[in-house]
């Protein structure tokens, strides 16, 4: 059994109180790589930043769950050194579909688990969320729930069709269940691709895609029905234009990407929404750095010389983010 302590890590519990109460929400940054692990730490410290830094099924899969525990560790010491005496980063699983899986992770350090039963019958839902957060709060470990359903598809995550979270179900949910925070759906989606081009109107301007909006009505219910109670946002990348148009302009074949509008990310923020996940816009990021570096320079073929661009634009990414979206900057 290794304690998320020894590494240095926190829960959630403390950054969520204080961003329900301060009225903005903690960057959740989904990670695969070394250079995302940097990126995400260089801002977080130069925006004096909580972060929490995200898992999920195939991450674990792709670079090993021990490797991103140690690589979580890794991030609390870069931090320091870069010259943050106290950082609050915290390691969580995204979208655990089991107990046994929450189980490991709270074993092998993680701060934080999220088990996903939203696609469950309620009372499934209700009795395995219970039984993972007996276990972790025994090791002071936060766990984070989920009601309804998000559309689209994030490594293991898919669903067609998205179902919105009932608001007379998330009082007895939250008291039942015991969960810290409750992910919500109100209309955001996994990936690039959150919309379809008939789910949304064409800006007459430019031609892009405008998506729908989030169904605030909802969450201003459930606000009202668990007040104070931590809300989570996933799926709410927003698909930067920029980096769409740079990945289509150097080879890439992204047609109608489309994402959250920030300005309604940052309405989401100042309420009791207080954690929005953010992963498709890192990838995007990686991808348009790396695509246009290699296009105009053919000869290179060390991975330093694309990759430091690549880290570059994730940490330009994740800091507009946290100080122009969700307003967690100077909250240590």
């Amino acid at each position: 059994m290794t304690s998320y302590k020894e590494l240095g890590l926190v829960n959630t519990r403390e950054m969520f109180a204080k961003a329900v109460k301060g009225g903005y929400a903690i960057p959740a940054f989904n990670f695969n790589t070394m250079e995302q692990m940097q990126a995400i730490v260089q801002a977080a410290v130069e925006t004096k930043s909580p972060v929490i830094m995200q898992v999920s099924k195939g991450a674990r899969n792709y670079a090993n769950g021990t490797i991103l525990r140690y690589m979580a560790q890794g991030a609390v010491e870069y931090a320091k050194e870069l010259g943050c005496e106290n950082p609050q980063i915290a390691l969580h699983l995204d979208h655990g579909d089991s107990f046994e899986i929450c189980k490991e992770c709270i074993d092998n350090g993680f701060s934080s688990v999220m088990f996903d039963g939203s696609s469950l019958p309620y009372e499934e839902n209700i009795a395995i969320t219970k039984k993972v957060v007996e276990y972790a709060h025994k090791y002071d470990v936060t766990v984070e729930a989920e009601l309804g359903v998000l559309a689209g598809v994030e490594d293991e995550v898919s669903s067609a069709e998205s179902h919105y979270t009932r608001p007379e179900e998330v009082e007895d949910f939250s008291k039942r269940s015991g969960c810290d925070s409750l992910a919500i759906s109100i209309g955001t989606s996994h990936g690039a691709y959150k919309f379809t081009p008939e789910q949304c109107t064409r800006d007459p301007k430019t031609g892009k895609l405008v998506p729908p909006p989030l169904a605030f009505d909802i969450l201003h219910e459930i606000e009202k029905r668990i007040p104070g109670f931590p809300i989570v946002l996933h799926g709410s990348s927003s698909v930067p234009q920029d980096e769409v148009d740079t990945i289509n302009k150097f080879g890439g074949k992204l047609p109608d990407a489309v994402g959250i509008p920030e300005e309604q990310l940052r309405e989401a923020s100042k309420s009791a929404v207080c954690k929005i996940n953010i992963d498709s816009d890192s990838r995007l990021a990686m991808t348009a750095a790396i695509r246009q570096h290699l296009a105009e320079n053919p000869g290179h073929f060390d991975p330093r010389q694309y990759l430091k661009p690549a880290r570059e634009n994730m940490k330009k990414m994740y800091v507009h983010k946290i100080v122009n979206v969700l307003g967690s900057d100077n909250k240590l």
